[in-house]
């Protein structure tokens, strides 16, 4: 394999990478003096997150579960809930008090920037990501969301003690979550992306006129808030390529996303993507990645990711560690974001030209 993807691999193999744990800052400690060592200047961003997403939603549940005693309290959980999934989160500066940081160095000079991004924490496991489950993850969100939008309205009526101890359970699942569910070792999820993203920037020579970035994020599984903190220090119009989940199964090209509203992707690297053999187009609706936040900004944006029926092989379980990892799709997936990178820098940023899979000199 890749001598580039065993040194990252190693690096992050840690018994997890937990969203704004010391775990994460030793991962980030280890990937910055890797990349030192390479000869790159490498920028800390900081910033604050949460460890989980659990707090946030048991609030959101409880709020839905009062739909008994008022229209009011349900009203703000299901205005919460559709905030939270579609990206937002005002109260955030309530909750974001741990440490976690983002990563960022650049290569090359000119006024075209393109950006591969992957973030490096790990999330909890839940009962919702048992193999004999995940599969229903989408249609258990979608279930929720509806309840949601209905619990103001379903609280004028008996509905509404039906409605209330629904969430009240769901709540009390994800207390139990929060009390006992451990950080999962992430070798897929995303060691893999983290690999295979430094392992393509440190290949690659930009051409005159391009810059080449890589951005390693913290607390993706939290709500994004690495790609959010990172949004201030991206020159405007840069291209970006994620990779998440990267090491099993089948090669896909997202073409958006989106829990509840679908945002589309756009831009030279979707172009390119279309015209390569390799990877199926995903319109991905499942959960959300680091691209998200930049895509609701306008920033053209790309996700490569690998899915075993439908979902990512070993999903936020016990079973993602790195010994799971297929060496051949790590490869492989390297080598179709090298042919992403070539024939975007060939065709100048602009829309994709040149012949299939072809690679100038300076990719490689």
């Amino acid at each position: 394999m890749n001598p580039t993807l065993v040194r990252v691999l190693e690096l992050l193999r840690l018994p997890h990478r937990g969203s704004a744990t010391p775990l994460e800052a030793e991962a980030f400690r280890r990937l910055r003096a890797f990349l030192e060592g390479e000869g790159y200047p490498v920028q800390t961003l900081p910033f604050k997150g949460v460890r989980s997403y659990g707090p946030e939603l048991m609030g959101i549940s409880l709020l839905l579960a009062l739909a008994p005693l008022s229209p009011f309290f349900p009203l703000l959980g299901a205005l919460a809930f559709f905030l939270y999934f579609s990206g937002h989160r005002p109260w955030g500066f309530l909750l974001d008090r741990f440490p976690s940081q983002n990563l960022l160095l650049w290569k090359g000079e000119g006024p075209r920037a393109l950006l591969l991004l992957a973030h490096v924490d790990t999330a909890k496991t839940f009962f919702l990501y048992h193999p004999k489950r995940v599969s229903g993850f989408r249609r258990q969100f979608l279930l929720n969301a509806l309840l949601a939008a209905l619990a103001p309205f379903l609280a004028l009526t008996p509905w509404a003690w039906a409605v209330g101890a629904y969430f009240l359970v769901q709540a009390g699942l994800l207390l139990h979550r929060e009390l006992t569910a451990p950080y999962v070792e992430g070798g897929n999820d995303n060691g893999s992306g983290v690999a295979v993203a430094t392992a393509l920037f440190l290949e690659a020579t930009p051409p005159p006129g391009f810059r080449l970035g890589l951005a390693l994020t913290g607390c993706e599984e939290v709500g994004a808030l690495g790609a959010k903190a990172l949004l201030p220090h991206l020159p405007p119009g840069t291209l970006v390529l994620n990779l998440d989940n990267v090491g099993r199964g089948a090669l896909f090209y997202a073409e958006g996303e989106g829990m509840l509203l679908y945002h589309p992707y756009r831009g030279p690297l979707l172009e390119a993507a279309r015209t390569l053999e390799g990877a199926r187009p995903l319109r991905y609706r499942l959960a959300y990645f680091d691209a998200l936040p930049l895509a609701q900004r306008g920033f053209p944006c790309l996700t490569l990711i690998r899915l075993e029926g439908g979902v990512p092989p070993d999903w936020h379980w016990p079973t993602d560690t790195f010994a799971r990892l297929d060496p051949g799709a790590l490869e492989a997936t390297l080598a179709y974001a090298r042919a992403l990178l070539a024939r975007v820098f060939a065709s100048g940023g602009g829309p994709s030209g040149g012949r299939p899979g072809s690679s100038p000199p300076w990719v490689g």
